[in-house]
């Protein structure tokens, strides 16, 4: 699978679907338990930002999420970013990305990104009751990716990823995905 392409691909999909989402109420909550709507655009916006900057900058250098002020619903920021990426990828990937002043190599956070995409595109699409059907291709690559980087360090109470929701093996991939992501896939807003 070309990672580039799938990402590219989610992100164009995730313009479309804060435009779809722009008269979501600010507070309302998420799948993602640390943020309500407006708060998981702002993460959401701010980090594609930060990591497009480091793919693009000279020591690719990641710049930082929470400088950026998310404008409008964020999907002509989601697009520019896309169309800044688009550029620089896939020879980017060559590079270690530096988040946070720790490096990761390329193609790694490439893999990480797409996840997180996904992953927080069913956020919102759940919160505002809204369709969202990342490309199947992408969404079996990131269950391939995302256990290895949901060790015990980083996933279960308390920690950056809530603990796994066990789904059937049978489940749609999205569904498994966002299930090893600590979100439960029947959640609906309420």
């Amino acid at each position: 699978m070309d990672t580039s392409a799938a990402l590219l691909r989610v992100l164009d999909q995730l313009a479309d679907l804060l435009d779809r989402t722009a008269d979501t109420p600010p507070t309302a909550p998420t799948p993602c338990t640390d943020f309500d709507f407006q708060k998981l655009r702002q993460h959401v916006v701010g980090w594609l930002t930060a990591f497009t900057d480091g793919y693009t900058a000279e020591d690719h250098t990641c710049s930082d999420p929470d400088a950026v002020t998310v404008e409008g619903s964020g999907a002509d920021q989601v697009r520019a970013n896309a169309a800044r990426l688009a550029d620089a990828l896939p020879d980017a990937l060559a590079h270690s990305l530096k988040i946070g002043g720790a490096g990761m190599p390329g193609d790694m956070a490439a893999s990480m990104i797409l996840w997180e995409y996904q992953v927080h595109g069913w956020d919102l699409a759940r919160a505002a009751g809204v369709e969202w059907a990342p490309a199947e291709d992408g969404v079996q690559a990131s269950l391939e990716f995302a256990p290895a980087m949901l060790t015990p360090d980083f996933q279960g109470e308390g920690k950056t990823f809530g603990p796994r929701v066990e789904v059937t093996g049978d489940a749609a991939a999205l569904d498994r995905l966002v299930g090893l992501s600590g979100r439960d896939p029947g959640w609906v807003a309420g």
